[in-house]
């Protein structure tokens, strides 16, 4: 009888755990929830995933709920939430909820589209609760800091997530990257970056022009120096191996602007980015995502990126000072795992 009754409590402690444990989503027609309905994202991937007919239609998931948020004091996000919520509603029939709470109850997995990073922590927060794998959405937090907390209690909680900008998967970048098996020896990267208040200036739009250089390079860099103007901002950083990479943001372009370059540099010759992409190719990299539970881009990687423009803010208010991505991550509380390599001691004279 004492045997029998530890059976069924060690069978009920399996099945629970089972339960509450994230798991690869294998469903045919994933229930997909949207947080933030105040970016044309929310639009854009939900035509994607709900309309058939479209040429860019992604099977595999589909979009059930959401939550519209929207943040009142950025007319950027304030003066856009009513429209893409009837969108939603009334042409794709998705089900507008009142609470993060509900979206999560109803679906198996969450993309948080908040335009505005400041709130995505207290929404990461509440959709780590409910177990459900997520993306999220550029740009990640608003701070560093933030940044760092978010994949921190994600890995700490189990929850598989990531966020990537759209342009890491644009045709013309790939055909830029692997151009050539060996690392690039430079690599200029270019395109608009209009600032957003309350955010590091690079963060909101700066971000793709940034990822795609990173698409390039790859991991490793050091250190990062800025030169800026009211018009523009020139960043390079220093991989290892004295590689440079360089981000030239241009703060006069308008948002929406679609002009994106990137030009590497090689061993063999120079490769110029030839065409642009849209959002499909990083929509299915999501659903994949959300079937397997396997990022493709690791925190480590998207960590770096975000210290970069970090480093980049620092070196501005310093007048172009090398700023230590290692030692930017250190200050937000990046764990030592996820620190970039230490930058080379400056070379001294022999006597």
């Amino acid at each position: 009888m004492v045997a029998r009754h530890f059976r069924f409590l060690s069978a009920l402690i399996m099945a629970l755990t089972a339960m509450l444990s994230p798991r690869p989503l294998m469903a045919d027609n994933l229930r997909i929830g949207l947080i933030g309905l105040d970016s044309s994202h929310s639009e854009q991937f939900t035509l994607r995933l709900n309309d058939p007919a479209n040429p860019s239609h992604i099977q595999g998931a589909r979009v059930v709920a959401a939550f519209p948020g929207g943040s009142p004091d950025l007319p950027e996000s304030a003066n856009r939430v009513a429209g893409f919520t009837a969108t939603l509603k009334d042409k794709y029939g998705v089900q507008i909820m009142g609470s993060i709470t509900e979206v999560c109850a109803a679906v198996d997995a969450v993309m948080i589209l908040s335009v505005d990073g400041r709130p995505h922590l207290s929404q990461v927060r509440e959709v780590l609760l409910s177990g459900k794998p997520f993306f999220l959405d550029k740009p990640v937090a608003a701070s560093l800091k933030d940044v760092v907390e978010i994949y921190r209690l994600a890995d700490q909680a189990k929850i598989p997530m990531f966020s990537a900008s759209s342009i890491r998967w644009y045709p013309g970048v790939i055909e830029v990257a692997t151009a050539e098996a060996t690392p690039a020896i430079a690599a200029i990267s270019y395109g608009p970056a209009p600032i957003l208040p309350f955010h590091p200036d690079l963060f909101f739009y700066g971000i793709h022009a940034t990822e795609a250089l990173f698409t390039v390079m790859g991991t490793g860099c050091l250190e990062v120096r800025r030169t800026t103007s009211e018009t523009s901002s020139v960043i390079t950083g220093t991989w290892e191996g004295n590689r440079l990479g360089t981000v030239h943001a241009i703060h006069a372009m308008p948002m929406g602007a679609t002009d994106y370059k990137l030009i590497r540099f090689g061993q063999k010759g120079v490769v110029e980015q030839k065409n642009q992409g849209d959002y499909t190719p990083l929509l299915r990299e999501i659903v994949k995502f959300f079937q397997t539970g396997q990022p493709p881009v690791s925190p480590q990687q998207t960590l770096e990126i975000y210290a970069f423009m970090e480093a980049a803010e620092q070196s501005k208010a310093q007048n172009g000072k090398a700023i230590s991505l290692r030692e930017v991550l250190r200050k937000a509380g990046a764990p030592d795992a996820w620190l970039s390599a230490p930058a080379p001691s400056p070379p001294t004279s022999k006597k």
